[in-house]
């Protein structure tokens, strides 16, 4: 299986559980790969027999920045499903990273494996 990489996605949203990360947007950093059959696209030149990357992540983007969860755990399982909407993604790994919640770590993260049923 080929896969499309969506590398260090960077957004801003609320996520976690003390009072000022309900306030006030943090940086959020998402790297995604997904599991896709990309032979028809490679061998007709065509976008809409793969998995168009700019609508993964704007969806992405638009996901992060619309709601609030408190942990890292909701918000990449949600993300997981969103991506999975995708009939031609066979199989996802993300990883979730808030690069402020730690002040003495660059990051700190989630990173999960789903598969379509």
């Amino acid at each position: 299986m080929d896969k499309i990489i969506i590398k260090n996605l960077k957004v801003e949203g609320l996520l976690g559980i003390h009072q000022q990360e309900q306030e006030t947007p943090q940086p959020i950093r998402i790297n995604v790969v997904m599991s896709v059959d990309i032979s028809g696209a490679a061998a007709q030149d065509d976008i809409h027999q793969t998995v168009n990357y700019s609508t993964i992540a704007k969806q992405i983007v638009s996901r992060v920045e619309s709601t609030h969860y408190y942990t890292i755990e909701a918000l990449i399982s949600s993300l997981a499903d969103l991506i999975l909407e995708n009939e031609r993604v066979r199989k996802v790994w993300l990883r979730v990273e808030k690069t402020e919640a730690v002040t003495m770590a660059d990051a700190v993260g989630v990173e999960i494996t789903r598969k379509r049923d």
